[in-house]
């Protein structure tokens, strides 16, 4: 064996170790329990709170869908997230054990601006040049986002194209 051949498995050996060395954290991530329509100030104050007292915490969830929970995430046990929220105002408690990041991933998608809505549908344009008006939905373009709709007081029915979110939902059509 030459001096060429001992540095090559010397290389070898450095680059296995690199390997091995790497370093995963666990995903750790808490339901907290609130009091009902509170799940923002609860959010804010375990902020605030987190930040004051260096705590490694890495994101809290307050989840429109999720009424009445916080969730928290962070390299922590249990027994920390319960110091952490002991006294603070709307708080109910914490719930046993931790949830994955499977069990929540639906929450950390948004919903489509022109979900809950359907061709015939009535709505009210909230924004824009037609604010205020009526209009009934012609058709729905969930890629883009977009409704085209026929606005009733118009004295020449002009299709008119709106963002999913630029109209709220006041009468669905009877789909029987």
């Amino acid at each position: 064996m030459t001096e060429d051949d001992v540095g090559l498995f010397s290389d070898e050996k450095k680059e296995e170790k690199t390997e091995e060395e790497e370093v995963i954290f666990p995903e750790t991530i808490f339901a907290i329990k609130t009091a009902l329509g509170h799940e923002k100030t609860v959010a804010d104050a375990l902020a605030k709170r987190a930040r004051r007292k260096k705590y490694p915490i890495y994101a809290i969830l307050a989840p429109p869908k999720l009424r009445g929970y916080v969730l928290v995430e962070g390299v922590l046990n249990t027994k920390a997230i319960e110091a952490l929220i002991r006294g603070m105002e709307y708080v109910r408690g914490i719930i046993e054990g931790e949830a994955t990041l499977e069990e929540i991933e639906h929450f950390l998608e948004p919903a489509p601006a022109v979900s809950g809505i359907g061709e015939g549908d009535i709505v009210e344009i909230i924004a824009g040049p037609f604010k205020g008006e009526k209009a009934r939905v012609q058709r729905i373009d969930e890629a883009r986002e977009e409704i085209t709709v026929e606005l009733f007081e118009a004295m020449v029915s002009i299709p008119v194209t709106l963002k999913g979110d630029q109209v709220r939902v006041l009468e669905k059509e009877s789909r029987e």
